[in-house]
């Protein structure tokens, strides 16, 4: 985060106590140099009313000075005009035209510029010297290199003011498009999270859906009938809780102790597959899988839990749409040649849902882009056969 002076006043006034500090000084200087010159012998008599008045007049130009960035052009002018009449206003000229000159308008600088000069002759004219012609030049040159630099020093100064004025608009820009990444990677986190929550759960809620439905259709159930079909139940719903809890652990520090245990977050690979045939055999499906994937230890970690939540995904689908129908599963692959998966299943007529499953529409199409983001591709309809397909292939990266 960008450190920024919560109370601007201090530094404010300071800047301003200075400068007018440096140009009652300057000017005071000019002016006590004026006045030494005119007490040696030859010099011409000067009024002492004159120094009063250039007292007043180089009072006025200081007070003017504070008004310099309100009113830039203005200010330097009129301390400019002035500093033609008392040596006591050169010091404010000087800095209200440093202050002009730092907007880098060209225009406005020669015109306070001229007036200086034109001010700086005019001032010859109010108190005359004996220099002679060669002495007025010199002193015309030296005024014009002061005028120069002083410009310089007014370009130098709004340059650095511009690269600064840069520096802090990209440094803004970054903390913004940073605060954008931030609540973009938390955005697709929940979604992530969201996406992990639908696979985890569709399949244990699906298998409780279907056992309790056939418990409230099913009255010709045996006692140990209904007695294993309400361990199922049990045991599902204890799992989906479970894995419930593992899920939402991702949105923790996985480091942070708890029950003695750190929290890991879920990560079903291939090798669970044949746990998933296991329970779904359970629950009375028919499942045959042929399973045939080359050096499968070796097998990615994001590959293998991909492949896990597709194959999981496809036969929560198969069960929710079309229950009692058996189902075909085939895994093959390797490092060279990818995974393909296909999962195949007929597509029962006129089937009802006794169950009361909820149809999201949302698994297929969630599976799809967890294939497409890493790389591969899953297509899914209804082939010549009558049957309803899901292929899909992803690569085998190492």
């Amino acid at each position: 985060m960008l450190l920024r002076n919560p109370s601007p006043l201090p530094r404010t006034l300071w800047g301003e106590t200075w400068r007018l500090l440096l140009a009652l000084a300057f000017g005071g200087f000019i002016l006590g140099a004026v006045l030494i010159e005119s007490q040696q012998p030859g010099e011409p008599p000067v009024p002492e009313s004159l120094a009063f008045i250039e007292v007043v007049l180089g009072i006025v130009a200081l007070a003017l000075l504070p008004l310099r960035r309100r009113y830039p052009m203005p200010v330097a002018a009129v301390t400019a005009v002035l500093s033609g009449f008392s040596a006591l206003a050169t010091g404010a000229s000087l800095i209200a035209m440093i202050s002009l000159a730092t907007h880098r308008r060209w225009r406005p600088v020669a015109l306070v510029a001229a007036l200086s000069m034109a001010a700086s002759a005019s001032y010859e004219a109010v108190r005359p010297t004996g220099n002679g012609l060669w002495g007025n030049v010199l002193s015309l040159v030296i005024g014009t290199l002061i005028v120069a630099l002083t410009i310089a020093i007014g370009y130098y100064i709004g340059t650095r003011r511009d690269l600064f004025a840069s520096w802090q608009q990209r440094a803004e820009t970054a903390e913004r498009e940073q605060a954008s990444r931030v609540a973009e990677a938390r955005a697709t986190e929940r979604a992530l999270i969201a996406r992990e929550m639908h696979d985890v759960l569709a399949h244990r809620i699906s298998l409780v859906a279907m056992h309790s439905g056939a418990l409230a259709y099913r009255t010709d159930l045996s006692a140990d009938d209904t007695t294993r079909t309400a361990e199922v139940i049990r045991d599902n719903a204890h799992l989906a809780l479970t894995e419930l809890r593992e899920v939402l652990g991702v949105l923790r520090d996985p480091a942070a102790p708890r029950d003695g245990e750190a929290i890991e977050p879920p990560q079903p690979t291939l090798a669970s597959v044949e746990a998933l045939i296991a329970d779904e055999r359970e629950s009375g499906r028919t499942v045959s899988a042929d399973i045939d994937v080359a050096d499968l230890d070796s097998a990615p970690n994001a590959l293998s839990r991909n492949a896990f939540r597709i194959v999981q995904e496809c036969l929560t689908n198969a069960r929710k749409h079309a229950p009692g129908v058996p189902v075909r599963l085939e895994i093959r692959g390797g490092p060279d040649a990818g995974l393909e998966i296909r999962v195949s299943n007929p597509v029962p007529v006129g089937a009802a849902l006794p169950t009361g499953l909820p149809r999201s529409g949302m698994g297929l199409a969630g599976v799809t882009e967890r294939a497409v983001l890493a790389g591969g591709e899953l297509t899914f309809g209804t082939d010549r056969r009558g049957e309803f397909v899901v292929r899909a292939r992803l690569p085998w990266r190492a």
